[in-house]
């Protein structure tokens, strides 16, 4: 699933792809947005992304779609 992480005062958002459920992630953001504590998330291959709470601008959490191979519908 892709993450989209939209900084204050940065031209640039973050983007990764995480194994982490949309829900998942929804409770780290509010967790975040409630302690002042950073926002951690995980990609799919072990790092980690650290932003502060107090730098949060959006986070857009894409729903999970099932990727189609091949041609036609």
């Amino acid at each position: 699933m892709e993450v989209r992480i939209g900084v204050q005062h940065v031209a640039r958002e973050v983007v990764l792809e995480s194994e982490q459920t949309p829900d998942e992630v929804r409770d780290l953001v509010a967790a975040s947005l409630k302690s002042g504590e950073p926002l951690v998330l995980a990609d799919e291959r072990g790092h980690t992304v650290t932003v502060s709470a107090s730098a949060l601008a959006y986070v857009d959490v894409a729903s999970e779609q099932v990727r189609r191979v091949g041609f036609g519908s």
